[in-house]
């Protein structure tokens, strides 16, 4: 199922360090690898839409691991 989540975009540094975008509600959602690394600006406020993978566990364990099919950049920090 496809969600559509707006957030700000945040580095954890946990092991080799993980992305996650943290809702205004405060929800984490760990941003699966794959994402173009261009896109993940500490601080930037952006809209993404993708698929909350149950299947997948993550060394950071975070949130759920969000598996991206869009992102808009909404403003950079």
């Amino acid at each position: 199922m496809s969600i559509t989540i707006t957030g700000t975009i945040e580095h954890r540094d946990i092991g080799t360090g993980a992305w996650a975008l943290v809702t205004d509600k405060g929800d984490t959602y760990e941003i699966l690898r794959g994402v173009d690394k261009s896109l993940l600006k500490q601080g930037q406020k952006a809209k993404v839409t993708g698929q909350v993978r149950e299947d997948i566990m993550t060394v950071a364990m975070i949130g759920p691991v969000l598996e991206v099919k869009s992102f808009e950049v909404i403003s950079s920090p």
